[in-house]
């Protein structure tokens, strides 16, 4: 795992001269250009808005910002994951040539999707203040949970890429399961609401919740940033962290049995 993120830090330059070009492939000829990165997470807030806020009249204050704040971190990891899953697969020009660091192109991905997700925070800071939420002093704790849940959605990233050379049906798997995930994730709905089951009681349901699905952590860390300004819950984020270690531990292992494969494969 060690030598993998060293050599990534020896790529640096490539890494963020591919992540530029990808950032201006994607809304080239766009007339909006980088406006999308706004417009497309606010269209996706209204259309859920429209639905949960007024439809079915969800009881959450501010609804919308509620909502912003988990869609942003989830649109920043499912985008991550799902583009990353073929990074390897589909770039044979690159991988093709000489002594060319596979390891480079999951991690293009997830730094691509991280700068457009830091883009977008002064849209979330905006649609707080208009909802008469000014950030507090807790937004210094943005650092560390933006830290944890890069790291995660890079080690799943390269577990998944690095399988999805020999698996193609992956691809597609890994995005059926994120748009399962999302509705089981507390992005759209309060984990305060879920009632209690299986004889647990209802702290103890939400606890488990917790554990199951790491990103229900990291969303709950960044409503209590921005949303409930508090400090974030520590314990379900550090466990996140650790995970995260195991996973990329597995994920590098797996990379690097299969490193040799790549261009034969693709």
């Amino acid at each position: 795992m060690i030598r993998n993120l060293t050599e990534l830090y020896q790529y640096r330059a490539l890494l963020i001269a591919l992540s530029m070009r990808e950032l201006k492939a994607r809304y080239r000829a766009s007339v909006l250009g980088f406006l999308w990165t706004f417009l497309n997470p606010t269209l996706n807030m209204l259309v859920y808005v429209l639905v949960f806020g007024m439809v079915l009249r969800s009881s959450v204050p501010n609804y919308a910002y509620y909502l912003f704040t988990g869609l942003l971190p989830w649109i920043f990891f499912s985008s991550s994951l799902m583009g990353g899953t073929s990074s390897i697969s589909d770039r044979r020009d690159l991988l093709t040539k000489v002594r060319f660091p596979a390891q480079v192109l999951p991690a293009t991905v997830v730094l691509t999707n991280l700068i457009n997700f830091l883009l977008s925070l002064p849209l979330l800071l905006g649609l707080g203040l208009f909802f008469g939420v000014l950030p507090s002093w807790h937004i210094v704790f943005l650092v560390p949970v933006l830290l944890v849940q890069t790291f995660f959605t890079l080690a799943l990233t390269y577990f998944f890429a690095a399988l999805n050379v020999a698996f193609r049906d992956l691809q597609h798997i890994v995005t059926n399961l994120i748009q399962m995930a999302f509705f089981l994730t507390p992005v759209l709905w309060d984990l305060k609401s879920i009632p209690a089951i299986a004889g647990l009681t209802k702290e103890q349901t939400q606890e488990l919740v917790m554990r199951v699905n790491p990103m229900a952590s990291v969303v709950g860390s960044w409503r209590a940033i921005f949303y409930e300004q508090r400090v974030p819950d520590w314990q379900p984020l550090l466990t996140v962290a650790a995970l995260s270690l195991v996973v990329m531990w597995i994920s590098t292992w797996v990379f690097e049995r299969r490193r040799e494969e790549f261009a034969e494969l693709v």
